[in-house]
């Protein structure tokens, strides 16, 4: 199958816009240390030993020293070049990496070693797979159950964007949590996320709801971008609309002088309104903080998940 020539491109149309865009100095609510701990070496020396990439290292995210440091990783499957180029994420693109068909069998593996209660499972986005890589995704979701049956498992997926039956592979694998990022309003899709589809990206949410109910629906946002108050608290109602449980919202740290330009830095005490508000809209979970990524204590937030579902369960036959 042939990759759309302006998904190869090695560089995106945004940071051409905007090549010397250095981002301001971080305010003292958003630094974080540089990992040191002998846990957070243990982790990559594991990572590096089974040769499977995260997206903790591939997009340089802030809070990789506190996660390994618990040994928490999120795996990031089907190669670790992307063949979309959105303007706020620092994995690589161009041609994709050829697919492994033993990676399912050393994610499992690694998971086992780690003794993990929960795990991410992510993944670049393959517009050049007939599936977009979800058959692949159904494959290592087995392979964490063979090897860690005790394991629950999160997958942050792509949007399977024009790739019939995809979705439906993943959800009969039967994660736990079924993860799409938003990632912006609907206005900065253009500049922040081109290759994506707003409205597509919801509807796969709530077909996922659809299809396994059981599933945890999960749904994040970057903050400081350009969007407007009023606009977030519409891609809030938009998610509730689709039946999600789980809703992530952090700061956008722009990566490289190259990405798209930070906008501003949003205080502390605004992502507490957001969740607040957020909260008041009926999502059983949410996390808002300058910190908070889509995995960022995943596996504390599945168990909070589990009792809040069991909790409104138990209101209903009350």
């Amino acid at each position: 199958m042939t990759v759309p020539v302006e998904n190869m491109r090695p560089r995106h149309p945004e940071k051409a816009k905007n090549p010397d865009s250095p981002s301001p100095r971080k305010p003292d609510w958003i630094r974080v240390k540089a990992p040191t701990s002998p846990e957070y070496l243990k982790t990559r020396d594991l990572m590096r030993e089974f040769k499977l990439n995260t997206v903790c290292e591939e997009a340089a995210c802030p809070n990789i020293g506190e996660c390994w440091s618990q040994r928490h990783a999120t795996m990031m499957i089907l190669g670790s070049v992307c063949t979309r180029a959105c303007a706020f994420c620092n994995v690589a693109t161009g041609l994709p990496d050829r697919l492994d068909p033993h990676e399912p069998e050393r994610v499992g593996e690694a998971v086992g070693r780690l003794g993990l209660r929960h795990i991410v499972i992510t993944s670049v986005d393959r517009d050049d797979l007939d599936d977009g890589g979800a058959g692949h995704f159904a494959r290592v979701i087995r392979c964490i159950r063979d090897a860690a049956p005790g394991t629950t498992i999160e997958v942050l997926t792509p949007d399977f964007l024009r790739k019939d039956g995809a979705l439906e592979m993943v959800v009969e694998a039967k994660p736990d949590v079924f993860n799409h990022n938003l990632e912006t309003v609907p206005k900065l899709y253009t500049a922040v996320r081109p290759g994506a589809r707003y409205y597509h990206s919801l509807r796969l949410l709530d077909r996922v709801r659809q299809l396994d109910p059981s599933i945890f629906t999960k749904s994040g946002l970057m903050v400081g971008l350009g969007e407007e108050k009023p606009e977030v608290l519409q891609v809030m109602d938009d998610l509730r609309c689709a039946d999600v449980d789980f809703l992530t919202i952090g700061q956008y740290l722009q990566p490289t002088p190259k990405h798209h330009p930070l906008n501003r830095f949003v205080t502390p005490a605004e992502f507490d309104e957001y969740k607040s508000l957020a909260t008041a809209k009926g999502f059983l979970l949410v996390s808002a903080t300058p910190l908070t990524r889509s995995s960022y204590h995943a596996d504390r937030d599945f168990e909070a998940l589990r009792e809040a579902r069991e909790k409104l369960l138990a209101k209903g036959k009350g």
